[in-house]
């Protein structure tokens, strides 16, 4: 039976009320011309105490994908309550970065006017192909070159953000850049520069079944784009730590 997700005509509250948890947050994002796509953030717009509604219809709607499945989960005690873990696997974990807002970062102003190359990572992150929905894992490495106006956050941020930006259905060359956006505008460094190795579980699990492909890009910004010597130095130490 197809499911109606466009946008409804809406004339007052009490008939925004009667719509689901789901219909009634893309009504807000429409009416706010926001896009929702796989890998956006959509917290601003979820209210109080829809959160549990979304994951209601969640489960229901993937106890129809079991059914449609041919698995009898009122006989099968290990798929009986799938539909509600999945529900809560999506909604409260693997694609927790839609959902939440940006997690609170205590900032420093860099009042040693620290100007050197500094790395973090191996970050380990887990996200998700927005194609198939398989596990991409990975680890991330961030250099960050600062300057007297830079803030600087504090090292576990860094893997709060990548978390919070990773958790979320999306392709791995959007992921690196969204993460790299973030970083500038909280940051604010002279250089920036990013490396993301990944295993794509829709490759190594479905389709052509490749266990030993990864993938791995970059995004440099500043003077790490600039810099031929500095981008050089940021490689070569990744190279060093992951030998």
């Amino acid at each position: 039976m197809p499911v109606d997700s466009s946008p409804k005509i809406i004339k007052n509250e009490e008939q925004l009320a009667q719509l689901s948890a789901s219909q009634r947050i893309r009504y807000r994002l429409v009416g706010a011309d926001c896009r929702y796509h796989a890998n956006d953030n959509i917290s601003a717009f979820i209210k109080d105490g829809e959160m549990e509604e979304l994951k209601a219809e969640v489960q229901a709607r993937m106890q129809q994908v079991l059914e449609a499945l041919v698995i009898d989960t009122d006989s099968d005690h290990n798929t009986h309550d799938t539909a509600q873990r999945v529900a809560k696997m999506f909604l409260d974990e693997v694609f927790a970065g839609r959902y939440t807002p940006m997690p609170s970062v205590t900032e420093f102003p860099n009042f040693s006017r620290l100007n050197e190359l500094m790395i973090v990572g191996p970050i380990t992150v887990r996200s998700a192909c927005s194609h198939h929905l398989c596990p991409i894992m990975g680890r991330v490495w961030i250099g960050i070159l600062p300057n007297e106006h830079s803030n600087l956050i504090g090292l576990s941020k860094y893997a709060r953000i990548c978390e919070w930006i990773m958790s979320r259905p999306q392709i791995q060359e959007e992921a690196v850049t969204m993460l790299a956006n973030e970083l500038q505008d909280r940051v604010k460094p002279d250089g920036l520069a990013i490396v993301m190795e990944a295993d794509h579980f829709c490759m190594h699990w479905r389709g052509v079944k490749d266990t030993e492909a990864k993938m791995i890009n970059s995004v440099m910004r500043g003077a790490f784009l600039k810099d031929a010597n500095l981008r050089r130095e940021f490689l070569s130490l990744l190279d060093r730590k992951s030998s």
